[in-house]
């Protein structure tokens, strides 16, 4: 394959308008304004994206999904977030863990496919892997998996962030196997079903995202049978297919949420200039200068990480399908630097973007009657998800300087 492929292979009912009309997401605009202040789950939401094949999303036709790639799912997820944020932001756990392992599934790892096939038959998958002070996320875990006979194992401990929390059928988990010696530690990754050593809280209260009620989860020696068991890996970064699925999965489609809230808003900035007036200067606000400024500058700055967004992705797909040409990158050992400072930017960009569209949009938008003071609060919430501005920072610091405290005497030529 090359390069050209990609696009000559491109569902035309995959295309974000025909698989999101714009009938639905005005209903999902409509329930989201009651989701956000009752602090409920967007059942109806779920279902309606259940009928459209959203579960089967990444899944190979071949098994029995829509086929798509990772890009699609990207660019799909940015349209469902302009009119439910935090409905995007649920439905971002189970293509994660989809769309994780149908990158390693690509790769021939065949421990994912019973993930894939239990998505083809509407399983909801969330994503169960922070920790309260695990900073390592991935590539930690403060959970403890004990072996059992058989090749199972079973977990205890807290998961928090826990999207879909009201509603998921399976959770992708890690812990630190406790039967590990010192010199070797090891996780395990698996997927749990709801059982009684499954405790959910009610504890989902937040400033924004609030229909996506992302609960505290405990673990109660959760068993995850052998055959659930997806991979086992190192503490601490490591090569691994899923667990790199996982991670560019997760950044990149976080960003592309927080993308779609910023575009969300530029819409709305711009219906509010073309119509607001100036009454002291006698003109409409989309003719003032400095309005035009604070939209254009949010506007610039969307623009770039879209194409950021895309061309990771692309790149992403690309890695897990061969695919070849001008313009296909393997970045190699910078591929985590790549999802967590897409990521980072991303994010950090849409909460400026829709700071710059309140700014422009008057005093009105304050009041919680205004979707724009909704998307001020949601977009928020893309500061907390890792990777956070500490980790992105040392991360890209120690690719350009070395770890802290090495040996940095220049070479001598």
């Amino acid at each position: 394959m090359n390069a050209s492929d990609i696009s000559d292979a491109a569902d035309p009912a995959l295309d974000p308008d025909a698989f999101l009309p714009e009938a639905l997401l005005g209903t999902f605009r409509e329930r989201a304004v009651t989701h956000d202040r009752e602090n409920t789950f967007p059942e109806d939401d779920l279902a309606d994206l259940r009928a459209r094949g959203y579960l089967r999303l990444l899944v190979p036709t071949e098994l029995g999904g829509l086929g798509a790639s990772l890009l699609q799912a990207s660019r799909i997820q940015r349209r469902l977030a302009q009119a439910a944020p935090a409905t995007a932001l649920s439905m971002n756990m189970h293509l994660v863990v989809t769309g994780a392992a149908l990158h390693a599934h690509r790769l021939g790892v065949d421990s994912m496919r019973t993930v894939l096939e239990d998505a083809a038959a509407e399983k909801l998958f969330a994503f169960g892997i922070s920790e309260p002070g695990n900073d390592a996320m991935l590539f930690d875990s403060a959970t403890r998996a004990e072996v059992q006979s058989g090749g199972g194992f079973r977990l205890s401990g807290t998961k928090i962030f826990t999207s879909l929390a009201p509603v998921w059928d399976r959770l992708v988990v890690h812990g630190r196997v406790a039967e590990a010696t010192e010199a070797d530690p090891r996780l395990v990754f698996g997927v749990i079903e709801r059982s009684d050593s499954v405790e959910v809280l009610d504890d989902w209260d937040t400033h924004g995202m609030r229909a996506s009620q992302s609960r505290t989860t405990r673990l109660h020696a959760a068993p995850v049978g052998a055959d659930r068991v997806l991979t086992t890996t190192p503490v601490g970064p490591n090569p691994d297919l899923f667990v790199m699925g996982i991670f560019g999965a997760f950044e990149l489609l976080i960003a592309s949420v927080y993308t779609g809230i910023a575009e969300r808003a530029l819409a709305v900035g711009t219906q509010v200039a073309i119509t607001r007036r100036n009454a002291t200067k006698g003109i409409v606000h989309a003719d003032d200068p400095d309005i035009r400024w604070r939209l254009a500058d949010a506007a610039i700055g969307v623009d770039g990480v879209i194409l950021q967004i895309e061309k990771v992705m692309a790149d992403l797909d690309a890695l897990g399908t061969g695919v070849q040409g001008p313009g296909v990158t393997d970045h190699g050992p910078r591929w985590f630097l790549h999802f967590s400072g897409v990521k980072s930017r991303a994010t950090e960009t849409a909460i400026r973007a829709v700071d710059q569209v309140l700014r422009a949009s008057g005093g009105a938008q304050y009041f919680r009657r205004s979707e724009l003071e909704r998307l001020s609060r949601d977009v928020r919430a893309g500061m907390y998800h890792p990777s956070d501005e500490e980790s992105v920072h040392a991360s890209y610091a120690k690719a350009l300087l070395g770890e802290i405290g090495a040996d940095h005497t220049p070479l001598q030529s």
